[in-house]
């Protein structure tokens, strides 16, 4: 019997040994997964820090798109109203030279010299300008010379007359002045 205590003392011992050894088992296996969403979370900050990145780029284009599309509506408008303005001047050009060539006290010509300021008033409103030409040096940017003549008061390279005014919206030249130029 005594060898039988001795056996059941014994199992008891086996008993709190296999504990021992499985809480390894479980300190491994709980290790393993904590390793497991260590990397799963290094996963998603990554893909976190990817999609922010992305999103952060889609936002700078998408605001380089409206800016590009801004400047590109400006430059149609420009452009619309620019050809505008160079079909009425022709008719600006016509009320000029009429009034150029006025008889003395018409009241139909004062009434015609109002109209013409009044379509001067309006280009200029709208940004247009008229290309002060005479006696200033050629510039093939604002000129268009149609004759070189000699000239005793006009010094060589200077516009001697204007034959038609030039225009400009803004920076943007319209129509050239056509002038007559000294040698």
């Amino acid at each position: 019997m005594a060898k039988e205590k001795h056996k059941h003392e014994e199992e008891p011992i086996d008993e709190t040994q296999s504990p021992v050894e499985e809480m390894p088992v479980d300190v491994d296996q709980a290790s393993v997964e904590r390793e497991a969403l260590v990397n799963q979370l290094k996963e998603a900050e990554s893909k976190m820090s990817e999609y922010k990145d992305g999103w952060a780029r889609s936002q700078a284009e998408f605001q380089n798109y409206k800016r590009r599309i801004e400047r590109d509506n400006e430059m149609m408008y420009a452009s619309m109203k620019g050809d505008i303005v160079k079909k009425v001047l022709p008719a600006l050009d016509d009320l000029e030279r009429a009034l150029a060539n006025r008889p003395a006290d018409d009241a139909w010509a004062s009434g015609i010299e109002l109209i013409a300021r009044k379509l001067q008033n309006i280009l200029e409103s709208e940004g247009v300008k008229r290309i002060e030409a005479k006696g200033a040096a050629f510039d093939p940017n604002f000129h268009e010379a149609i004759s070189h003549e000699s000239s005793d008061e006009v010094e060589g390279g200077h516009v001697i007359d204007v034959v038609q005014n030039g225009y400009m919206l803004g920076e943007r030249v319209i129509r050239p002045a056509l002038v007559r130029v000294a040698q």
